[in-house]
């Protein structure tokens, strides 16, 4: 099957790696183990904990080995710190890339990248598509070879209630632009987002939502995108948000008519809204 098949999971990136998984442990997130990657050529400094959901999860990345290459993530994180990754799923990596490069696309071939899920456990594995210099950060189509290894009971509870990643939003100066870019990368049509702006329904209920900066600003009060286009908040599904009220008792939180939102200076860059 050709084309993205779901939201995989957004990537927060910051350059301190305590801070950053601190913050998300304090938000009620289980975590799972540091993980340091490894790339093509072997080993990277870049290292990750996630925050695996019953559907797609968050990855929390940062530079733990400034010695050892770092896939680009540095360059990143000179322009600003926060949500920086947007990966979507696949099935079929050779038959998206031969899609990608008839729409024009010149892509290398697939990368490799994997990471052990714990020190001495299995590795988990994947395929990347990385979508060329796209101004709304690394956006990348993402095969899991191993989705066992992530995908365990024991990291998918989480004190705040956390079930499902239901929605990236993304504020774009040019919307159009940058939907129509999404829509063709992800090999998905485009429809009309109710706030006004442009959603990208993905198969499995998932969306990514470009929004003109005003109308990120009604549905996230008070946030300030770090620059356009950027992703600026998720939505992620709970089960119970009284339970997710209750577990974010000690943090700066917003109701909003969705739900609960977190805002970025507490999440490390970016708003989260838990909605039922």
């Amino acid at each position: 099957m050709a084309g993205a098949t779901g939201l995989d999971h957004l990537g927060i990136c910051a350059r301190d790696a305590g801070a950053l998984w601190a913050a998300y442990e304090r938000l009620g997130f289980t975590l799972t183990p540091v993980a340091q990657q490894s790339g093509g050529n072997g080993p990277l400094g870049t290292a990750n904990r996630c925050a695996m959901l019953r559907r797609g999860y968050i990855e929390l990345l940062a530079i733990l080995d400034p010695a050892l290459p770092d896939n680009g993530l540095g360059a990143m994180l000179d322009r600003f710190e926060g949500a920086r990754i947007l990966a979507l799923g696949m099935r079929d990596a050779e038959g998206n890339l031969a899609r990608l490069r008839r729409a024009g696309l010149e892509l290398p071939g697939t990368l490799p990248l994997s990471r052990p899920v714990e020190p001495g456990g299995p590795v988990a594995r994947f395929e990347r598509l990385p979508l060329p210099e796209a101004p709304e950060g690394r956006v990348q189509l993402v095969r899991h070879l191993t989705p066992e290894a992530l995908w365990q009971e024991r990291w998918m509870t989480h004190p705040n209630g956390a079930t499902e990643l239901r929605a990236a939003i993304i504020a774009a100066d040019r919307p159009a632009e940058s939907a129509a870019r999404l829509s063709r990368f992800a090999g998905l049509p485009l429809e009309p987002d109710p706030a006004g702006g442009f959603a990208l329904p993905l198969p499995d209920g998932a969306r990514v939502r470009v929004l003109a900066p005003e109308v990120a600003a009604e549905i996230l009060p008070g946030v300030v995108p770090p620059a356009l286009p950027a992703v600026v908040g998720m939505v992620i599904g709970v089960a119970d948000l009284d339970a997710t009220r209750a577990a974010l008792a000690s943090v700066m939180r917003v109701e909003v008519p969705s739900g609960v939102m977190v805002p970025p200076e507490e999440a490390a860059g970016c708003a989260l809204v838990f909605a039922a």
